[in-house]
């Protein structure tokens, strides 16, 4: 890590601590709020009214240190139940819905501890480099004030000149100490933090199984959309040729003997009509899986799809083999539709992609210096590439601020490789 990085991580993490310490103290009045409407429960009514309200006021407050322990490299995901979505939910309903949710029962188990271990770990945080700050202040501090008494943290007087430029190297220690220890002691906040905050494993399956069922009913649309597409493309394309020259052969057949030169003219038009329905066909077999991709890879299928786009594209690789097939499929559409969204809306002049894989996971990016501003809500291309990798458990990320430039991250699961049989690096 470059020094200024360090530097810059470790004064984030000194501003986080600052800031956790009143998030952190605000768990006390939230636990006593939520003991007091726990109690006032057995009026009725009272309970079922108050300890909802209460409950949305911890969560906002959990979700707070959820992204707070996030910036500190310890993601958190949120672990409550999906409201229940069938008829209207009426207030008993809510209140059931949210009494027997145990994430509610962990977020109040947090409040106190989390107060205790935020308010010490922030406290910690602030003081080290406050006290080395110290003392690196106090030989202009005392020459300021003059001669006489003065101490380093009430610890350590000295009267003389001599003594107090002792305490110059030791606060560049000590403040160096604080600096480099306080991203380690968010973490550990953090990750106490995600003990009581984050899903149990039953959670997670929950969410799982919910995640899966939307990605069911996606990949089954858009499995639905490409097959009304292929239908179409055949009815309109290859079928409407492939009836006309059915109708010229059985012309030509009929004129072969009374008109020659005729017949031979239709003959002509059938061979062009062949090609042309053949080419309607190669086509779209393209759309469904591009021959190139299938013998050379997707590490050769992105140069081809790069040299065939009007916009300089540089596109380095750093694959270890081929994919399987679905996965690969997946990939090879995701970036196309990504540079189709780059050539379109953009307005670049140049672009990249780079492929690589990392651990378990294949990660494609392309990059544009274009306007910027993309958005995924305004139009199907971005949406389509979610749903393309959503059924293989893949991801997108999006940074498009206004005036550039664009990047687009893609992720998918892809642990296995075969072997090598494409090239692995260099631009196209």
């Amino acid at each position: 890590m470059d020094s200024r990085d360090w530097i810059r991580g470790g004064l984030r993490a000194v501003l986080g601590g600052l800031i956790a310490i009143p998030l952190a103290a605000l768990n006390l009045p939230l636990f006593v709020l939520s003991v007091a409407t726990l109690v006032l429960g057995v009026v009725p009514f009272l309970g079922m009214v108050l300890f909802p309200l209460v409950t949305l006021l911890v969560r906002a407050h959990a979700d707070l240190a959820r992204r707070l322990a996030a910036r500190s490299g310890v993601p958190i995901a949120r672990p409550y139940r999906p409201l229940p979505e069938s008829g209207r939910v009426g207030p008993w309903r809510y209140y059931r819905w949210i009494l027997t949710d145990p994430a509610t029962w962990r977020d109040f188990a947090w409040l106190v501890p989390g107060a205790v271990i935020g308010i010490a770990l922030g406290a910690l945080i602030l003081a080290v480099p406050l006290y080395g700050l110290e003392g690196v202040l106090l030989v202009p501090l005392w020459i300021w004030l003059g001669t006489g008494w003065y101490g380093y943290g009430a610890i350590w007087p000295f009267d003389t000149v001599g003594d107090a430029f002792l305490s110059l190297p030791q606060g560049v220690l000590i403040l160096a100490i604080g600096v480099a220890g306080a991203p380690h002691l968010r973490r550990f906040d953090a990750l106490f933090a995600r003990l009581l905050l984050g899903p149990t494993r039953n959670a997670e399956l929950r969410l799982r199984v919910s995640q899966l069922t939307v990605t069911r009913a996606d990949t089954v649309d858009a499995q639905a959309a490409e097959l009304r597409r292929i239908e179409r493309d055949l009815h309109d394309g290859a079928q409407v040729r492939l009836v006309s020259l059915g109708m010229t052969i059985g012309l030509a057949e009929e004129m072969v003997e009374s008109d020659p030169a005729g017949a031979r003219k239709l003959l002509a038009e059938a061979r062009e009509t062949s090609t042309a329905a053949l080419a309607d066909l190669r086509h779209l077999v393209r759309g469904i899986h591009p021959p190139v991709l299938a013998e050379r890879g997707l590490d050769g299928a992105v140069r081809a799809l790069a040299l065939a786009l009007p916009i300089p594209i540089t596109v380095e690789t750093a694959l270890p083999g081929r994919l399987d097939t679905p996965v690969e499929s997946a990939a090879y559409f995701a970036v196309a539709e990504a540079l189709a969204n780059t050539t379109r809306h953009s307005y670049a002049t140049s672009a990249r992609v780079d492929l690589r894989h990392s651990g378990t996971l294949l990660i494609m990016q392309v990059s544009d210096d274009g306007l910027g501003g993309a958005d995924p809500a305004g139009g199907s291309g971005l949406r389509g590439i979610e749903r393309r990798l959503a059924a293989f458990d893949g991801t997108m990320s999006l940074s498009s601020p206004p005036g550039g430039p664009t990047v687009v991250t893609m992720e998918l699961p892809c642990a296995s490789f075969s072997p090598k049989t494409t090239p692995s690096s260099g631009t196209g």
